[in-house]
Formats: structure tokens, sequence, C-alpha cells
């Protein structure tokens, strides 16, 4: 069953059960493109929306039975009471204009319905409003409360996961690698050490950037101007904001700016990218570090958590390594899709927007998931083969470079070339050489000493 819904190009059919307008439906119908999208947006557009109605009914513009009937339509979205009316792609309009009044129909149906009051879409619901300025504040909300709610306690908990571990292995003796050949020793503690650091920059270089997000487009409307909307409405909302979420939201004090540029989300994302791309180092090195398991340099063991081949019995691969590694991959494909949208801020507005926000939650939901699922599957059951790299350690040649102060780094190059040609100990190659005795080989050479510890 259907029923007929009209908007200023004339009347179209709706299915009755559904809550959208005549403007929805025309989006719905011309634009099959891909996902839906994100209900992030539409939570973001319906707290937005929440807020202006709040603003509008408080300053007497809105009167109270309307200001309540469209805040508790609002409410509804938030909680996700209503996701099934929101059908619209993300490849739409550039602007978000069909996504904005998509939240505008389903709010006025939704009031109207539950209170008998008869509420219009554009004239109450987007009061004081413009897609151009509701769609870029909507975005920066989405993306804070993203960043905020989901990413950020994911980050804190691997890198108090490495923390552990770290501490854990502070004075197990392992050799290090420098271009991908032997090096001086380490402890394991000190290399994990270093992954910890990478989760402590990158966690405080988001929070930094994140802040970017909280001024707001509100209050620009059209072109930035403010036209149509009171003194300060802008401000106002923001206040009212804060109020409902709990984030430090302002107006961006340059509205045409708020408007053409998407260059404070195109930041944030490059320190989303700047994490990808430590997570996939420390993920690389995890799964180099547990090869083999006798092939390999196997130093450390992953847990065993499917099988790793449908032809190989018994075989175990570092398969949530491998996903992280993924998850940076597209990450890093997002920021150059991010990056060319950001690109396209013609005159007063950039009408790319919903490409862009589409691809910067992607990017903080896949990285939320994929740092936990890393952390729960892999980083929490590592553990180190001691064995093997206790071996290691002993047949390393770059323990020499502990005897260059002693006998000087010629004398120690050629008591490396000899063990290594010979396949001899440092020590008997360095008694061969008669350039120190086993006393003095004894005294000098402590790799524990050489980490750094144990001094």
């Amino acid at each position: 069953m259907n029923r007929i819904e009209k908007d200023t190009l004339g009347e179209i059919e709706v299915e009755a059960s559904r809550y959208w307008g005549a403007q929805t439906e025309r989006s719905r119908r011309n634009f099959q493109i891909g996902e839906k999208m994100p209900i992030e947006v539409i939570q973001a557009m319906a707290e937005l929306k929440k807020a202006c109605a709040i603003v509008s009914g408080t300053e007497g513009r809105l009167l109270p039975e309307k200001q309540s009937a469209i805040a508790a339509a609002c409410d509804k979205i938030i909680s996700g009471e209503l996701d099934d009316h929101f059908p619209l792609v993300v490849f739409q309009t550039g602007s978000g204009t069909q996504t904005n009044m998509n939240v505008n129909e389903v709010i006025a149906h939704v009031a109207e319905v539950e209170n008998g009051i008869a509420i219009h879409p554009n004239d109450d619901v987007n009061l004081s409003q413009s897609s151009n300025d509701t769609f870029p504040t909507a975005m920066h909300i989405a993306a804070y409360e993203a960043i905020s709610a989901s990413l950020i306690p994911e980050i804190k908990a691997l890198e108090k996961g490495f923390a552990q571990k770290a501490a854990e292995y502070q004075t197990l003796v392992k050799i290090g690698r420098t271009h991908l050949q032997d090096a001086t020793p380490l402890t394991l503690g000190q290399e994990i050490s270093g992954w910890q650091a990478m989760l402590t920059r990158a966690l405080k270089q988001l929070e930094i950037s994140a802040k970017e997000l909280l001024p707001l487009a509100i209050g620009g409307t059209a072109v930035g101007t403010g036209i149509n909307a009171p003194q300060g409405f802008g401000e106002r909302v923001a206040t009212q904001l804060e109020k409902q979420t709990g984030y430090p939201f302002s107006s961006d004090p340059n509205k045409f700016f708020a408007l053409t540029s998407h260059s404070p989300l195109n930041f944030v994302h490059g320190a989303l990218k700047s994490l990808a791309a430590d997570l996939m180092k420390i993920a690389n090195d995890i799964r180099f570090l547990a090869s083999g398991p006798r092939s390999g340099i196997g130093e450390l063991e992953i847990p065993a958590n499917e099988p790793g081949s449908s032809i190989m019995p018994g075989k175990v691969n570092p398969t949530q390594c491998e996903a992280i590694t993924m998850v940076a991959a597209q990450v890093m494909g997002n920021d150059v899709t991010i990056q060319i949208a950001a690109s396209q801020g013609n005159f007063e507005l950039n009408v790319y927007k919903p490409v862009l926000i589409a691809n910067f939650l992607r990017s903080v939901h896949l990285l939320s998931d994929g740092i936990r699922s890393f952390r729960i599957h892999c980083v929490q059951g590592l553990k180190a083969n001691e064995a093997v790299i206790k071996d290691k350690v002993e047949r390393s040649l770059m323990l020499v470079t502990a005897l260059s102060p002693h006998i000087g780094y010629e004398k120690a190059a050629q008591i490396a070339k000899l063990a290594h040609q010979n396949g001899w100990t440092l020590k008997k190659a360095a008694i061969q050489t008669g350039y120190l005795t086993e006393a003095e080989f004894d005294q000098h050479m402590d790799p524990l000493k050489m980490t750094g510890l144990g001094l």
C-alpha cells in the first residue's frame, strides 16, 4: 500500500509504512549506487536537529509543542529505533542535501503521527538551517564521536597490552636486526616498548588533531553568510550540542571556511593514516619474528587460532597480523579518497561531503575493530621462544661490536670475518687471532650490558 507525498516537483508515491517523504523517495529512486549513508551521520544529524529545535523553541521562533515533538522524534533516531527509514546512499548529491531532507521528513512524519501536530520538514525541522551547514556539522559530530567512543579506547587497550609484554620480557636478551641483517643485542622488552611508544604517539597525535573537528559549520546556512538564521544561532546550537553530547563543540568563527573546506577531516585522517602505518610495521615485525616455526626466525610464538592451510596439516598462520595489515592498507586507500574529496571545495561549497565522511568513518571503524581483534587474538597470547632467542644471540657475529672499544674496529672486524668463514664462535676466533685472551673476551662480552641494562 502506498501514500501520496508532495514536494515542489509535484506528487510521488511512497510506501505507506515508510516515514520518509517525497524528496527522499526521489533520491531513493534516482541514486541506487553502492552502500547506504552511514547511520552515524543520520544519528549525528538528529542530534543537531534536536539542538536546533531546542534553541529555536527557547528563543520563541518555534512553538513549544513543535519543539517537544521534534526533540522526541530525534531521540528515536538517535536510539536506533528508526534506522530502517533512512534508505539513501553515499553516492548522491555531494552536499548531502537529500540526506538532510530524509532526516527532516522522517522527523516531521514521526512528530506529526505521534503528537497530532502539523510539522513541516523545511519550515519547522530545518528552521534556520541549510543542508550546506547541517551536513558538514553532522560530519564533524559523527567523526568526533566515532574517534572518542570507539577508536581511542581500543588504542589505549592495545598500548596497555604491549606495556605488559614489554615489562614481562624486559631482561630477555635477543639479537637486534637492522637492514634485515644481524645487529647488536637488545631485549625483547625493549623491542616491544618501541611498538608501545608508537601507539602512545599515535594516540597523542589523534587526540590533538581531533580537536580540529570541534568547530562546527552550523549557522552558516546556504553560503556562510547565515541568511535566514538569527545572529549567534550557530554559537547557541554548539552550546546545546555540548550539553547533549558532552563534547566541547563550538561555532566555527569563519563559516565560509566551514562550508567549503574539509581540511579538518583531512588533517585528522592523516593521524589515522599514521596510526595505520604504525600498525602495519608492528604486525609485520610480529609475523616475521614468529615466522617458521623451524625455517624462519621463530623468536615469537603466536596463538594457534585456526588451521592455517586446507592442504598442509598442522600449519598455523599469522592471520591476525594479516588482517590488521589489510586494515592498514584500506585506511591508506581511504586517505587518498579523502584527500581528493577535500580538494574539491569549489567557491562556497565542497560537494564531495558524503564520500568524504563515509570513508572517514570506515577508517575509524576498521581500525577500532582491527585493533581489538589483533589485541585479543594475537597480542594477548604472544610468547617468546626463549630457546631460539638464546641460540641466535650466542651465534650472532654482531656481538663483536662490544670488542671495538678495546681492540679497535679493524681487529674486531677480522674476528667476525674469521668466525663467519670457519663457522666458529666469536670466542674461538678472538683467541685464534691472539687479540684477546679467553678471560678478556669473557669480561667484555656481556650481551645484557650491550642492551644498556645490567650496567
